[in-house]
């Protein structure tokens, strides 16, 4: 095969490569908003973690009969919202006082609880 049968069957091939597998690529503007929103999606997220990182909240899930590992599995299965939900519980709460009778780290970890079951039974 010539030099230039090559050149003409690579560019044949180029070309039908070209025509047959078009770019999918999609530019975007992304605004500012939906930046934000995700990081706060996110730092919500790690602000339950580490709640129930927490000893009095990890001792507390244990009484309930639930492992740390599988309360961040439920965790990280919960919606946004249901996040966002518990994350504003942890913000509303005083530090270290109680409610009522119940800490503020038993009302969350019953919240927790709460939706947890709810994603289980749906």
């Amino acid at each position: 095969m010539s030099m230039r049968s090559i050149r003409v069957v690579g560019a044949a091939f180029l070309a039908a490569s070209l025509v047959i597998a078009p770019l999918h690529a999609r530019a975007e503007i992304v605004t500012t908003d939906a930046i934000t929103a995700e990081r706060g999606t996110i730092a919500e997220r790690e602000k339950v973690v580490s709640f129930l990182e927490r000893a009095d909240a990890a001792r507390k899930l244990r009484e309930y009969g639930v492992s740390a590992r599988d309360a961040k599995k439920r965790v990280a299965a919960l919606s946004d919202k249901e996040v966002h939900e518990l994350a504003l519980q942890i913000d509303s709460l005083p530090a270290g006082g109680n409610i009522g009778n119940f800490t503020d780290t038993q009302v969350i970890i019953l919240l927790l609880l709460v939706i947890l079951v709810a994603v289980l039974v749906s």
